[in-house]
This record gives structure tokens, C-alpha cells and sequence, in this order.
């Protein structure tokens, strides 16, 4: 980010702001039309087929969220579905998606969903222990004892006081449980983030935010996954985990996310300028001036992410990553 803004230009996002991080909850169902560009309200000059609001995807993932606690495992299975369509790298949706397919039986459905889960982040306790469970309904005993295995493993690895230490118990004994033919339910949508009402989402993003100002990198990236958890795919969150990821060196990863912010919300100004300041890193001027022009074209009366952009563009080495 370049030198000139100040921790204000750090904690603001998006086109028209974060006018109160508290509030972000309301984010969820407004995120198309302020982030999107969508239209609405008649008389706005543009074409209906540019106007209609865009898919919300952090809102689904709410919703499924909320059924799948409420065991409509249908209704949620349909949410996380379409929240996967959008945006196809997000662990967590594969996860749940998983939870909800095995809440109502689809157990062939529910194994392909966390092993997508898995592909896109490994080394998730939960999904190994839900991936584990399925596997012994299924009576697929072999793979449900390499699950085992492999979470005993870390466990050994871990001992007994490490942070990770009472999850790794507890996906064992669900997964011993189901072997032995228990077949109660094995997660408990009460606990954990994935589960965590949107003030607890609000918290971690205010955390990161505050962790960034402090050049905590490595800490606000942490927080600002939770913050995902919680939320699910929010183009907000999408674009710092891009940006922290970036400040660590991590660029691909950084590429990755503002991709998906963008995938999520075209006009997104604070992931078009992030965006185009990883281009210039990475010497691509040409990508870089592209994401500007798109920039300039949602700014008709100009905005600070295009000003910002624009300097790191004439003058590359005055900027650091």
C-alpha cells in the first residue's frame, strides 16, 4: 500500500466506504448494489439488464448457515450449492455443504463435498473428522481409518496443550463413534466459527483492521479468516485477505482473492485498486492501467482508489509491497 495513506484510507473499503464496521452485518444484504454496481429504484438511466442486483453470496452463505443450524439440511444444501457455483475456492462452503448433504443421508454427496473441501485447504481439522464420519457410515471402514490415522498423527505431533489439541480429540471420537455404529450427529452447529452469529465476524474484521494498522500481517490475515468463517465469501473480506496475503509475499494467494472479490462484485473499488497495485508489483503496467480505466469508468466524479492507483503506476519505485 503506498506510503501516503493513513490508517483512515487503511480501515475504508469498497465503493462508498465502510461508513461503520459495526454495521458490517448489514453489508450482507446490501453487498450487490453497493459493491456491484447494480441499479434499482427506476429512472437510473441504465438498461434493466444492467440494473438487476447481483447473486450476494455472503448473504446465502448466511442463510445456509442459519438452516443447516436449524436442520432444514434441503434448504441449506441448496444455499451452499449456489454460493459454490459463484465462487468455487472457498473451503468453508464445501464444508458445510458436506454437513448439510450428510444431515440428510446423502452420504456419497456429502464425502465429495469435503474431500472439494479438503483439496482447497488440507489441513482442516473439522472437514478430516466430518470426511471421517461419512466415510464409516458408509462403511468404507479403510479410508474412515485413514482419517483416523492421519488426525492421530497430528494429535501425537501436537500434545496435549496445543491450541489444536480438543479438536483433534474430538474428531477422533466422532470418527471411533461412527465406526462402531453411533450415528448421531457429529457436528454441533452451536460451537466453532463456522457457526458464530455476525458480531463475532465483526469483531475479527475489527481486530485485522486494527492488526494491518499495526503492520501485524501475519495476525490480521488470522483474524480476517475468522472474520470469512463467519461471513462467508464478503467482497470486503475477500480483498484484504488478498491485500494481507499480499504484505506477506504470499502473491498468488493475493491474486486469488481479489479475484474472487471481483468475481463477486465487478465495481468493487478497494479490490480494482488492490488489484491493480499487485499488477504493477509485479510489473504488468499494461494489466495494471486496465484495472484504472475500469476504476475511472465507476468514479464519474473521481475517487481516491483511482488516485492511488495512478501514482503507483507513474512512479512504481516509490511504492513498497
Amino acid at each position: 500500500m503506498s506510503h501516503r495513506k493513513s490508517a483512515e484510507r487503511t480501515s475504508r473499503l469498497a465503493s462508498g466506504g465502510m461508513v461503520g464496521l459495526a454495521i458490517m452485518s448489514l453489508l450482507l444484504v446490501s453487498s450487490a448494489s453497493a459493491n456491484g454496481g447494480g441499479g434499482g429504484g427506476g429512472g437510473g438511466g441504465s438498461m434493466p439488464s444492467m440494473s438487476a442486483p447481483q447473486f450476494d453470496a455472503a448473504a446465502e452463505y448466511r442463510k445456509g448457515v442459519e438452516a443447516l443450524k436449524a436442520g432444514n439440511f434441503d434448504d441449506a444444501d441448496k444455499s451452499f450449492t449456489q454460493v459454490s457455483k459463484a465462487i468455487p475456492k472457498e473451503a468453508n462452503v464445501w464444508l458445510l455443504m458436506g454437513m448439510a448433504k450428510s444431515g440428510k443421508n446423502d452420504l456419497e454427496g456429502a464425502e465429495r463435498a469435503y474431500r472439494r473441501s479438503m483439496a482447497i485447504n488440507p489441513d482442516n481439522i473439522l472437514t478430516h473428522r466430518e470426511l471421517g464420519v461419512a466415510l464409516a457410515k458408509e462403511k468404507k471402514t479403510d479410508d474412515a481409518n485413514a482419517e483416523l490415522t492421519g488426525l492421530q498423527k497430528r494429535a501425537d505431533a501436537c500434545g496435549d496443550s496445543c491450541p489444536d489439541a480438543k479438536a483433534l480429540n474430538d474428531g477422533m471420537a466422532a470418527i471411533k463413534a461412527a465406526l462402531s455404529g453411533i450415528t448421531s450427529s457429529s457436528f454441533t452447529p452451536g460451537s466453532g466459527l463456522l457457526f458464530a452469529p455476525p458480531a463475532v465476524g465483526d469483531h475479527a474484521y475489527l481486530t485485522a483492521v486494527s492488526l494491518i494498522n499495526e503492520k501485524r500481517y501475519s495476525e490480521a490475515l488470522a483474524a480476517f479468516q475468522d472474520a470469512e468463517t463467519v461471513f462467508g465469501p464478503h467482497p470486503d473480506v475477500l480483498t484484504y485477505l488478498g491485500y494481507t496475503s499480499r504484505k506477506l509475499g504470499r502473491i498468488d494467494a493475493a491474486e486469488a482473492y481479489y479475484k474472487q472479490a471481483l468475481a463477486l462484485a465487478p465495481n468493487h473499488r478497494g479490490a480494482t485498486e488492490y488489484y491493480g497495485e499487485l499488477k504493477v508489483i509485479e510489473g504488468d503496467i499494461k494489466g495494471a492501467k486496465m484495472l484504472l480505466a475500469r476504476l475511472e469508468s465507476n468514479c464519474a466524479f473521481g475517487c481516491i482508489e483511482a488516485e492511488d492507483l495512478r501514482h503507483w503506476i507513474e512512479k512504481p519505485q516509490s511504492f513498497v509491497q
